[in-house]
């Protein structure tokens, strides 16, 4: 592997409590902004996938060429992750029809397999050890397969076990708040603890979504798509601003 003679200065946020607001928003307006182009303005599965993966590609590269710490494109890498995975995820379940359990449990060996080969690639997948591009490129390669993976997670807890999205969204919220005490009364990995989480904010973020978009009659308030993508990212800019935004010290 080539040595990288940058300098190796992280790129990625410190993992504070105003990481995690602006993560469950970015992961809400993922889902509304997905929906959005996908179903409002009629696109389809399939373009607005395609289309979201040509800015997640332009803004993973922007982010691993950028020669410091930027949280307005990390965040909107993050914004990219996630709405390329709400369409992805809805074309593997609905139009592929593999359904929700299969497209979680696929998702899931993605999501196991990026870690295990990040780890045995670099011996790391602690989030202060991003410091490199080719960290980078696995950092931002798990967060698409775990975005992925929580939209599937979040349509099928809402949907297919009948939980509706507020019963979903307090299943998920008290897996969070369970990590959360996790981190604070054991000694659990903190590693494990953060990609747990990681993935847990992102079905959170789904079925609040859907909370916010879908018809009264099923379940939602009924929502404007493109007025609740608007409002999350003015909430995130608002945290953003809010909470200070410092790069993760690193592990070496």
């Amino acid at each position: 592997m080539p040595h990288d003679s940058r300098p190796a200065t992280s790129k990625v946020p410190a993992v504070t409590l105003g990481f995690w607001l602006i993560k469950i928003a970015a992961t809400t307006l993922g889902e509304t902004g997905g929906d959005a182009l996908s179903m409002s303005l009629g696109l389809g599965y399939l373009v607005s996938t395609a289309i979201f993966a040509v800015v997640f590609a332009t803004a993973v590269g922007a982010q691993i060429g950028a020669r410091r710490f930027r949280p307005l494109l990390y965040w909107l890498t993050v914004v990219a992750t996630t709405t390329v995975g709400t369409t992805l995820a809805d074309f593997a379940d609905r139009s592929l029809g593999i359904g929700y359990a299969g497209g979680s449990i696929l998702l899931l060996a993605l999501l196991l397999a990026s870690l295990v080969i990040w780890y045995r690639v670099l011996g790391s997948i602690a989030v202060d050890s991003v410091a490199t591009p080719h960290a980078e490129a696995f950092y931002w390669i798990t967060i698409m397969f775990s975005q992925t993976l929580g939209t599937a997670l979040g349509d099928w807890t809402a949907d297919s076990a009948g939980l509706g999205y507020t019963g979903a969204m307090m299943i998920f919220g008290g897996l969070l708040l369970a990590v959360a005490a996790a981190y604070f009364w054991t000694r659990l990995s903190r590693t494990a603890l953060f990609w747990l989480a990681f993935v847990l904010t992102r079905p959170l973020g789904a079925v609040v979504g859907d909370f916010l978009d879908k018809p009264i009659d099923h379940g939602g308030l009924a929502l404007s798509r493109i007025g609740a993508s608007g409002v999350l990212v003015a909430l995130m800019l608002v945290f953003i601003l809010i909470f200070p935004q410092r790069p993760a010290d690193k592990a070496y």
